[in-house]
C-alpha cells in the first residue's frame, strides 16, 4: 500500500537541487568573474546535491572544471598551488576595481578586510601531494 503523503525528505528535495544549481552557476560565473570564489560555491553544490541527488552529485565529482576542486577537498581539504594563484589574482583584480569605483573609505576598508580574510582561508589550506593532483578522478562505470 502507497502512503499517501510524500515523506519530508521529498518535500526539501527541490530546496536542496534549487541550492545546487545556484551554486553551480555561480561556481561557473565564479570561473569568469575576478573576485567570484568558485571552489566555495562548487563545495555547497556537491554537500546540497548530495543531500537530493547522488546522481547530480556525481555529475560534479565527474565535471571538467569542477570535479578537480571537488576531488581535492575531498581527499583532505586541499587547494592546489593554481587554484590558488588564480584565487590571488582574482581578488587582486576586485581589490582594484573596487578602489578605483569606490569612494567610501569605511566600505573600502571592509571589503578590504573581507578580501584578505579570503585570501587567508586560501594560502593556509594544504596542497595535495603530486601524488593526489596525478590521481584520475573516478569514472562513472554506466
Amino acid at each position: 500500500m502507497q502512503p499517501t503523503h510524500q515523506p519530508r525528505f521529498s518535500q526539501l528535495r527541490w530546496f536542496w537541487l534549487l541550492l545546487t544549481w545556484c551554486c553551480i552557476a555561480l561556481a561557473l560565473l565564479g570561473v569568469m568573474l575576478p573576485g567570484l570564489p568558485t571552489t566555495v560555491f562548487v563545495l555547497i553544490a556537491a554537500w546540497s546535491a548530495s543531500r537530493c541527488s547522488p546522481r547530480l552529485h556525481q555529475w560534479l565529482r565527474q565535471h571538467r572544471l569542477l570535479g578537480p576542486s571537488l576531488h581535492h577537498w575531498e581527499q583532505g581539504g586541499y587547494i592546489d598551488r593554481r587554484t590558488k594563484w588564480l584565487a590571488s589574482f582574482g581578488m587582486m583584480t576586485a581589490l582594484i576595481i573596487v578602489l578605483v569605483s569606490i569612494e567610501q573609505p569605511l566600505l573600502i576598508t571592509i571589503i578590504m578586510l573581507l578580501i584578505a580574510f579570503g585570501a587567508g582561508v586560501v594560502w593556509t589550506r594544504p596542497e595535495p601531494c603530486p601524488k593526489i593532483s596525478r590521481q584520475k578522478l573516478p569514472r562513472n562505470s554506466a
